[in-house]
């Protein structure tokens, strides 16, 4: 998908109109009692919110040009079902619609379906589930929904994860008006913390040091995964020569990291 190109669905995104605040409530008001002008422009006002929202769903499935169509859609039921006697912030309002009409059409075009054998053996099994979470007063295990059923466990997992909706990690998950909490935010990144950035600094420091040869042995044979020979054939010197510049620039970063 290519959400950063300038038109989709013959529209140019560059030139998308905003409006502030106190627009969107006075157009709200309008179309509210019937409005249609204003209607139309609480639309075209709000095609930046529908392109920020779709842009969430990058490598969900569909292109650029059905997503904001669909998004559309989700924005124009927003609009004529906001009620302006809450006092919610539209957009507050109209990004879940946008997002569950989304979501619904991926759903609805997903090419990877469930066959409606699983699907049954998943039904049956929540069945099963809500029957024994009375009976137990607790929630049961795979093992004994499957023991209930007369199904094997293996077939009742498979059939249970099979029907659970795919999350996006840039699903919202809280929203105060303002700013958003999405998934994303409540996932530990393991790998990427603060001592393994400080480590890539500071190897990256150490090898801006070396000298030329020096670097780029180091870059074949480490980042590019070439052999001594390889790379002795490729810079015209020895196989000796290559070992000896290497162990010397791995000296080299090692005292300066």
């Amino acid at each position: 998908m290519y959400y950063n190109k300038v038109e989709i669905c013959g529209i140019n995104t560059s030139r998308l109109h905003t409006l502030s605040a106190e627009e969107t409530e006075e157009l709200l008001q309008k179309s509210t009692s019937g409005d249609k002008k204003a209607r139309e422009e609480l639309i075209n006002g709000n095609l930046r919110l529908v392109l920020s929202v779709i842009q969430r769903f990058a490598g969900r499935g569909g292109c650029a040009d059905d997503l904001f169509q669909v998004g559309c859609i989700g924005l124009i039921k927003a609009i004529d079902n906001f009620d302006i006697t809450v006092g919610v912030k539209f957009s507050t309002y109209a990004v879940p619609m946008i997002i569950g009409e989304v979501r619904r059409y991926l759903r609805d075009n997903n090419m990877l379906r469930v066959s409606r054998g699983t699907r049954d053996l998943a039904y049956h099994a929540l069945s099963a589930k809500e029957a024994l979470t009375k009976r137990l007063g607790r929630e049961p295990t795979n093992s004994e929904i499957a023991a209930e059923m007369g199904a094997s466990e293996e077939s009742v997992t498979s059939a249970l994860e099979a029907i659970v909706e795919p999350v996006s990690l840039y699903d919202p998950v809280y929203s105060d008006g303002t700013d958003s909490v999405f998934v994303m935010d409540g996932i530990k990144d393991e790998e990427n913390t603060d001592e393994r950035w400080l480590e890539n600094i500071a190897l990256e420091n150490a090898l801006s040091k070396l000298g030329e040869r020096e670097s780029a042995i180091i870059n074949l044979r480490f980042f590019r995964g070439k052999t001594q020979m390889e790379i002795a054939e490729e810079i015209g010197i020895s196989q000796a020569q290559v070992s000896r510049i290497e162990k010397s620039a791995l000296e080299h970063i090692r005292k300066s990291m």
